[in-house]
């Protein structure tokens, strides 16, 4: 009784009161979010949770919008939200090339389209060596899901997404996995080849020279964008070694060939640097085999050898008759072309 006229309460009652408190705290809290995940779609459509208006849910169904074979993806970038473009479904494409065979002017012309990214070499580091499937895996991941960083990211309203990868950057040597996760992924393939290997050699061993010489001003610039400069590194002329001419062609023409047969399977067109350049129409194609609208696209790249063969190799009379007679004499017959 002493308690009740004194006006103070036991400490056992005083505890046993705060912990009742601290209870029913946390069931309004837990309460609150139970009902706010429950209707977390109708928030989320108010736009009361963030820029994301719309859940993949609420996206036209892919397979209605699938044509010409073409596999869509509706992407989930980690980095940003894709906004009013959020359902606009991704087509994914690799482009399967060689060295010096048109590829970076390819991709220039690519990427002059306002919903394509072509995010150039993103397997040609050095350390190669430590690769394996599961960090290719991860790279292609970060592609095709848009959280690849490169100059050629439009991010947003990109409805074309790929990259180009050399045949010699580990393509070959995981093919049958990387054959399953294209296939798995619906990834389109763009093999780009050129045709006249002579030709081909000649920019290689003109790259590999101004990457030691640095003719531009003490810059190694495999493209460019002024006939000045496309004429500096063109005024090399290699000496050819023609007695291993014939091995490396063939060496050439059974990789390409592996790599057609390995990604037979897919869905892929093959695309020539020759018919590219004399043909306006093939990028038509090229975008219509995208799934993207036809546009006139252009490039800022200026091609660097123009002059026939003749003019280009120093040791060209050797190479003639070395070639001459032979399958690959048909890469002496230079069809001019600027």
């Amino acid at each position: 009784m002493q308690f009740l006229f004194s006006g103070k309460t036991p400490k056992k009652d005083s505890f046993a009161w705060k912990l009742l408190l601290v209870l029913l705290i946390g069931l309004c809290g837990l309460s609150i979010c139970f009902v706010r995940v429950g209707q977390k779609n109708v928030f989320t459509e108010a736009g009361i949770f963030g820029r994301q208006a719309v859940s993949i849910a609420h996206c036209p169904n892919l397979s209605q919008n699938s044509t010409k074979d073409i596999q869509l993806h509706y992407p989930k970038p980690r980095r940003y939200q894709r906004e009013e473009c959020f359902c606009t479904p991704v087509h994914f494409f690799v482009i399967l090339s060689m060295q010096r065979s048109g590829s970076g002017w390819f991709e220039t012309l690519l990427n002059d389209h306002p919903n394509i990214s072509s995010h150039g070499e993103i397997f040609g580091g050095r350390e190669r060596q430590y690769w394996n499937f599961t960090f290719i895996s991860k790279r292609l991941d970060s592609v095709y899901n848009l959280d690849y960083k490169s100059s050629a990211a439009k991010n947003e309203c990109t409805s074309a997404v790929g990259f180009k990868w050399m045949l010699n950057q580990g393509v070959m040597e995981y093919h049958r996995e990387i054959l399953s996760y294209f296939r798995r992924r619906g990834v389109s393939v763009i093999f780009l080849l050129r045709r006249n290997l002579l030709r081909r050699l000649v920019s290689i061993l003109a790259n590999a020279y101004d990457k030691e010489m640095k003719l531009l001003n003490g810059t190694h610039k495999s493209h460019v964008h002024s006939k000045e400069e496309a004429n500096t590194l063109a005024y090399f002329k290699p000496v050819i070694n023609h007695q291993a001419l014939s091995e490396s062609f063939h060496h050439i023409v059974r990789l390409t060939g592996n790599a057609l047969k390995a990604f037979n399977s897919t869905r892929h067109t093959v695309v020539y640097y020759e018919d590219l350049v004399e043909r306006k129409e093939m990028l038509e194609q090229i975008q219509e085999f995208l799934g993207v609208p036809i546009l006139t696209l252009r490039s800022q790249q200026v091609k660097i050898h123009t002059k026939p063969l003749s003019d280009q190799i120093r040791n060209w009379d050797i190479v003639y008759d070395t070639l001459n007679g032979t399958e690959f004499e048909k890469f002496l017959v230079d069809t001019q072309y600027t």
